[in-house]
């Protein structure tokens, strides 16, 4: 079997982010980079299925040269081989043409399942893997909690819907899945496993071969950062009423219900 995981390397979540002189995108002079949290999930995902299922995982991600320290932990951790798509600004290509670039160099391979994070840290649109499908023209499902049952050329997956219901559905191979964050715990990469890291293969592409550049859809105009408010809102009627109200907003707007 297979198994492709894309990933992406973003700024380390306890980063200070300051904004570069231009205001098209951050300062990245002063911040360490890491693994996106999302495809942590999806990788432990990858190697389970190559566990359960025999084959080879290869992991995929486009960036600069830094990049290939997230493809290196990846191989660390289980993965086989690994292929970075070099782009010196990646941050300027939006989730189409990474998709696109993604695209051109799987469709020169046989997966039969691509696996992705739910979403990136840095920009969070939870895109890429959704397009990636179409242009692969497989079958996709997106927020992926457990992979049941592979068998007879199909997979069985369970997906979260909204307000605490699932659902449960038969793809066909290949297919795309796009991971949930917490569907598992990402394990460690061991000692022998990083050793073993440095002797396995990593292809180099350049995303100006792959024709993708000009195949941007949307650029970023401007960053800065939102204005600190506040807002008190006061509810009105009776006890349980108002107890309702303050329920509601803790659970679905606050989230810490």
């Amino acid at each position: 079997m297979n198994i492709f995981v894309c990933l992406k390397q973003t700024p380390a979540r306890d980063s200070v982010i300051c904004f570069a002189d231009h205001g098209k995108w951050i300062d990245e002079s002063g911040l360490t980079f890491e693994l996106n949290e999302p495809d942590a999930f999806a990788l432990e995902e990858g190697i389970r299925l190559r566990e359960g299922n025999g084959g080879e995982v290869v992991v995929v991600s486009m960036g600069s040269e830094r990049t290939i320290a997230v493809i290196r932990e990846a191989l660390a951790k289980g993965a086989d081989r690994g292929i970075l798509i070099e782009s010196d600004e990646s941050f300027r290509v939006d989730a189409f043409a990474t998709a696109k670039a993604l695209a051109a160099v799987l469709s020169k391979e046989s997966p039969d399942i691509v696996l992705t994070g739910l979403q990136a840290d840095d920009l969070g649109f939870g895109q890429t893997g959704v397009i990636l499908a179409e242009l692969l023209n497989l079958p996709h499902a997106s927020i992926v909690v457990k992979i049941v049952e592979i068998s007879d050329g199909s997979i069985q997956i369970k997906k979260e819907l909204e307000a605490g219901w699932f659902q449960n559905i038969d793809m066909p191979l290949p297919a795309l899945l796009t991971i949930q964050s917490g569907t598992n715990k990402p394990r460690y990469a061991t000692l022998m496993g990083i050793k073993k890291a440095r002797k396995k293969p990593v292809d180099h592409y350049s995303i100006r071969e792959l024709g993708v550049e000009s195949l941007m859809s949307q650029t970023i105009e401007h960053l800065y950062a939102p204005p600190k408010t506040k807002e008190t809102q006061f509810f009105e009627g009776s006890s349980r009423e108002v107890a309702d109200k303050l329920a509601e907003k803790l659970k679905f707007e606050a989230r810490i219900l």
